[in-house]
C-alpha cells in the first residue's frame, strides 16, 4: 500500500490541559501552515505536511512572501518572510538542499553593499506594512534580519559564498553592540549560539549579558513591571523576560539569569496563556489580520519553550 505521507494523529491530550487549549485555539484560528506545525509538534505530524504548506509562500526568487511574516502584506519576497521559512525548516531538521541553495541565492540579490540583508527591500512600496517596519530606497543592513539567518544556516552546517561577508558582519555588528533593544538582542543570540567559532561566541554572549542586565532590558520580576522600562518604539507594556532571550536551556543566554529568575519568568510565560486557549501578542498591534494571524506563532513558541524547559510533556 502506497505511503501516503500523514501520520496518524494519537488520542487528544486531556481535557482542559493547557495543551489541549492550546490545540483547540489552532484548529479555531490558524492558518494551515500553523496548523501542521502545532500537529508535527505536538501530535506527531509528518514534516511532509509542514513542507507542503510553506511551499505557498515561497515565489520563483527563491524567497518567500505573501505574508509569511504577518506585518508585511503582500506577495513580494522579503528577507523577514524567508527568515521565518529557515525556522520552519530548522524546526523540521530539513534546512538544507537545493531549497536553502535557491534560498541562499536569493539573499545574495537582495543584500546591502557590506554583505548583509535589509529588515525590508524596497520591493514591499505599495503593499500594506506594520508601520514600525519603514520602507526606505537604499535600506542599511540589520542585525535583526541577518543574525538569525546567519544563524540558522551555521546551525544546518549550510557553506554558501554569501555566508561569508554576511557572518563578517554579524560579528562586527554583535562585537559593536552598546545601546541595544530586545529584539536586536534575541537576534545576536540567534546567531551567537550557532555562530561556528564557540569561544568567541561565548566570549561576546557574556559582554552581551552584561549589556542586557545593565540597560534594563529583560524583566526579572514579572510581579513588577512597573519597575522595569519598556524598549522605545516599543508597544505599552511590551517586556520581554528571560524565557525571550534564551529559548531553550542550552541557549548561551541561558547563562544571564539565575534559576529563580527564569523560573518566575516560565511560570510567567505559563500563566500567559489566555480564556481561548493562545497566547496574546505583546507587540504593538495595527490590523486585525496580522494580529490574528500572529497568535498561533505566538502560541506554539510558548508551547515549545515551556517544553524545552520541562513545563509539561507533549
Amino acid at each position: 500500500m502506497e505511503d501516503s505521507g500523514v501520520s496518524p494523529l494519537p488520542s487528544t491530550p486531556p481535557a482542559r490541559s493547557p495543551l489541549f487549549r492550546a490545540e483547540q485555539f489552532i484548529w479555531l484560528t490558524a492558518r494551515v501552515l500553523e496548523q501542521r506545525l502545532f500537529a508535527y509538534h505536538f501530535l506527531h505530524g509528518c514534516p511532509q505536511a509542514v513542507e507542503a504548506a510553506l511551499d505557498a509562500y515561497r515565489n520563483e526568487d527563491g524567497g518567500y512572501g505573501h505574508a509569511l511574516e504577518p506585518d508585511l502584506r503582500g506577495p513580494v519576497s522579503q528577507p523577514l518572510h524567508t527568515a521565518r521559512a529557515l525556522r520552519v525548516l530548522d524546526a523540521l531538521g530539513r534546512c538544507g538542499g537545493q531549497r536553502v541553495e535557491r534560498v541562499c541565492r536569493y539573499l545574495t540579490s537582495v543584500s546591502t553593499p557590506d554583505g548583509a540583508l535589509p529588515a525590508v527591500h524596497p520591493g514591499q512600496r505599495g503593499y500594506p506594512t506594520a508601520p514600525f517596519l519603514t520602507v526606505v530606497d537604499n535600506p542599511p543592513s540589520e542585525l535583526l534580519t541577518t543574525g538569525p539567518v546567519v544563524g540558522l544556516l551555521h546551525r544546518n552546517e549550510v557553506w554558501h559564498a554569501w555566508l561569508f561577508r554576511a557572518t563578517d558582519y554579524c560579528w562586527q555588528a554583535v562585537e559593536s553592540l552598546e545601546k541595544s533593544h530586545p529584539y536586536e538582542v534575541q537576534a545576536a543570540v540567534a546567531f551567537l549560539d550557532s555562530a561556528p567559532d564557540r569561544p568567541r561566541a561565548q566570549a561576546a554572549a557574556d559582554r552581551l549579558g552584561h549589556l542586557v542586565r545593565e540597560q534594563r532590558l529583560a524583566a526579572l520580576d514579572p510581579d513588577r513591571l512597573d519597575a522595569s522600562p519598556v524598549a522605545a518604539g516599543y508597544a505599552p507594556g511590551e517586556h520581554h523576560f528571560p524565557h525571550d532571550f534564551a529559548r531553550s536551556p542550552d541557549s548561551l543566554a541561558r547563562a544571564w539569569f539565575t534559576d529563580d529568575e527564569m523560573a518566575r519568568s516560565l511560570d510567567h510565560l505559563a500563566a500567559g496563556q489566555q480564556e481561548d486557549g493562545g497566547w496574546p501578542v505583546t507587540w504593538r498591534q495595527w490590523a486585525p489580520a496580522p494580529t490574528l494571524e500572529a497568535r498561533p506563532m505566538v502560541t506554539i513558541e510558548a508551547l515549545r519553550t515551556l517544553r524545552a524547559y520541562g513545563r509539561f510533556v507533549g
